[in-house]
């Protein structure tokens, strides 16, 4: 049994936290930089310029690439043979989160109360938090800061199971044209399909950690995910939505065996501002 402090745990959130808000992933960028030498329309590649300065800007001094520095979403694939010490998990996640946003001078978004009075939390704590038992004695942690404007495009519909695979692709393609500009095109779209209606959600949540060009080691879902994203950029949304033949970097896929009588499937939309850091403890 390994033994991990739970300070540990609430130093490593703070710094992914800030890392996550002010670094653009080296496979996003690159995949934006790739989509800027194919893009047709002149408009659209004024606007993966001005996504590309903004990262640049962000990089250099040290300022969040996106004014809405989101909810704190926070994965925790737990090694069995770890024992924690020195606190509760949660709480230590949320301290991490509480000190991230804290020095990072990050915008805080939590409405304690979603429903009345909505008076803001005042550190962006509490942090969605997902926690998952797995095999050894390490911990990955992996961190999104989620805008409102790309998770306020979250859908779930369960179809007849007889629609098969098109059902898929149309729910997807239906999502990303209702979204327009409002997640701020181009996407990474998170989508799961399968389970129970919280699976399929937390899937398609799960998705966007995967890398740009990461397909499905299944070789039946990782043509899905090549017909998504192929469907998806012909629907011409574009760059925030100007129009364009760049409406997504990527489309990840994860499945999970599911009942008799349902299809479940599940959109979570990425802004091209994809912030997501992991590290292993």
């Amino acid at each position: 049994m390994r033994e991990v402090p739970a300070e540990l745990i609430t130093e490593t959130v703070a710094r992914l936290a800030i890392e996550a808000t002010h670094f653009l992933p080296e496979d996003v960028e690159g995949a934006i930089r790739a989509a800027r030498q194919t893009e047709r329309s002149p408009l659209a590649v004024q606007i993966i310029d001005e996504i590309l300065e903004n990262a640049q800007v962000a990089r250099e001094r040290m300022l969040p690439l996106c004014q809405d520095t989101g909810t704190a979403v926070v994965i925790l694939e737990i090694g069995q043979d770890v024992h924690i010490t020195g606190g509760y998990v949660i709480d230590a996640v949320n301290e991490g989160i509480r000190r991230g946003y804290s020095e990072g001078y990050l915008r805080k978004s939590i409405a304690a109360r979603p429903f009345s009075a909505r008076v803001n939390t005042g550190d962006n704590t509490p942090g969605v938090i997902h926690t998952e038992i797995v095999p050894g004695d390490r911990i990955k942690v992996m961190f999104m800061p989620k805008g409102g404007g790309c998770e306020n495009m979250s859908r779930y519909q369960n179809f007849l199971p007889g629609m098969g695979k098109q059902a898929v692709i149309d729910f997807v393609c239906e999502t990303v044209d209702m979204s327009g500009g409002n997640p701020c095109p181009p996407l990474v779209i998170g989508v799961g399909v399968g389970g129970t209606a919280e699976k399929a959600m937390t899937m398609a949540k799960h998705a966007l950690f995967r890398k740009i060009g990461e397909r499905s080691p299944d070789p039946e879902v990782a043509e899905l995910e090549q017909e998504l994203l192929q469907a998806v950029n012909e629907l011409g949304v574009g760059p925030q939505a100007v129009g364009g033949s760049t409406t997504a970097l990527d489309v990840f896929v994860e499945t999970y065996p599911t009942h008799i009588t349902a299809l479940p499937v599940a959109v979570n939309i990425q802004c091209h501002s994809a912030r997501t850091k992991q590290a292993v403890i």
